[in-house]
């Protein structure tokens, strides 16, 4: 039973090229030190003097800023290359967040906030484009998972660290994030020779044209659905909280295990289910995943006690890992070579604008309406992604993609130079 357990996991993780490995290390130690942002409105308010107003204030600026900055990284990775976006995205972030801790007026903050945001968010697309070009067309899913892994690990190790350090001194947070960054950038630049960007074999490159993202009528209507997913997805970060201590009673410790169950399923689960589904339609199984999210999401006002809300976070997370992964892939090799980056920028530029609107609408619903409409709702939209997302699924199959030659060129090996 073990030996097949073991044999099962050691599947899921192979195949996927040295370069993803490395890209996927590099993200882990950069969101190791994600810290600063964790803990921004408490510095805001304890450190800074902000109003509880304007600390989510500082939060929408950064969130603004996100919104511009996935979509310049998308353009600057087909224009100068990943490489070349994801280095100087780090590097100026850590030199943000150094700068950042020593601010003290709140013009000057906001003002960091959005340059730092809008660096910072850029680093996604263009790491996002690296993975997909240094992926097999049919690895991409794969290739992407253990991306979200590396991320989730690291977002599970810098909160936890950063609790600790702000308890001694909120500056380590800002000195800790940036040295992360900083360390992550050294790692990209000594691991590849040469860029990462139009990269795939002759497998990956069949049946991807060269097109425009706003004239590709689908991926427009998919990433519109991309954009109700993140809407339900952002409510951890603002309502559910609300609701665990309100409905549920929790203290903050509590509700930070439940969420931490999250994590706990996707590090352990997710390769192996992505690999598993590797041979489905890849939107019916991300429509399947976003009915479950808004499942579990609505499912929530309807129990009490630490189990049922565990039970309610594995739902959704199932959701979780059978769309955010899957989707990823579907949007790699739906893009062109030369347009990779922009795909994926937009790709992410979906994800960033409702960042900065699902808090917003979400605490007024559940201001006004009470927490039931809010989740009911979540439990719609859900719904409605499911069908969405299986309408496309056949818009897909319908289209005539018409192949192009193959790229003469290979991946480069990453190393520390020299062939």
């Amino acid at each position: 039973m073990l030996r097949r357990i073991f044999s099962t996991y050691r599947e899921a993780f192979s195949g996927v090229p040295r370069a993803v490995w490395l890209l996927s290390v590099a993200s882990l130690v950069n969101r190791s030190g994600t810290m600063v942002l964790t803990f921004l409105t408490l510095f805001l308010t304890q450190e800074r003097s902000f109003t509880t107003a304007q600390a989510g204030q500082a939060l929408a600026v950064f969130g603004v800023g996100g919104v511009a900055g996935s979509y310049l990284g998308g353009w600057l990775c087909d224009k100068i290359g990943a490489r070349s976006v994801m280095g100087a995205s780090l590097v100026l972030t850590g030199l943000g967040f150094l700068v950042l801790e020593h601010l003290r007026t709140r013009g000057a903050i906001l003002l960091m906030l959005l340059a730092l945001s809008l660096v910072a968010e850029a680093f996604r697309p263009a790491n996002s484009a690296a993975i997909a070009a240094a992926s097999t067309r049919e690895g991409q899913a794969k290739s992407f998972a253990l991306y979200r892994l590396a991320i989730n690990l690291g977002m599970t190790l810098g909160p936890a660290i950063g609790g600790f350090l702000a308890v001694y001194d909120y500056g380590w947070l800002f000195r800790v994030d940036g040295a992360t960054c900083l360390l992550a950038a050294g790692l990209l630049w000594f691991s590849f020779r040469k860029d990462v960007r139009t990269v795939r074999d002759a497998s990956a490159t069949a049946g991807a044209p060269e097109r425009s993202p706003w004239r590709d009528a689908p991926f427009l209507l998919m990433m519109g659905l991309m954009f109700l997913l993140a809407l339900i997805t952002f409510q951890m970060v603002s309502t559910f909280p609300l609701t665990l201590r309100d409905l549920y009673g929790f203290a903050e410790s509590r509700i930070g295990l439940v969420l931490a169950i999250n994590t706990l399923i996707i590090v352990v689960f997710e390769m192996v289910l992505v690999h598993s589904l590797r041979e489905r339609d890849p939107m019916k199984v991300v429509a399947i995943g976003g009915f479950l999210f808004g499942l579990g999401l609505a499912l929530l006002p309807f129990g009490r006690g630490f189990l049922y809300a565990a039970f309610t976070v594995a739902v959704w997370t199932m959701g979780e890992m059978l769309t955010l992964p899957v989707l990823s892939g579907v949007v790699a090799n739906r893009a062109g070579e030369a347009n990779r980056g922009l795909y994926m920028g937009l790709f992410v530029l979906s994800f960033e604008g409702a960042f900065v609107l699902a808090p917003l609408t979400g605490t007024w619903v559940y201001q006004r309406f009470g927490p039931m409409t809010l989740w009911l709702a979540c439990g719609v939209v859900g719904v409605v992604l499911w069908i969405g997302f299986w309408a496309l699924s056949g818009v897909f199959r319908r289209e005539t993609l018409t192949p192009r030659p193959p790229l003469p060129s290979a991946l480069p090996s990453p190393g520390r130079g020299g062939d």
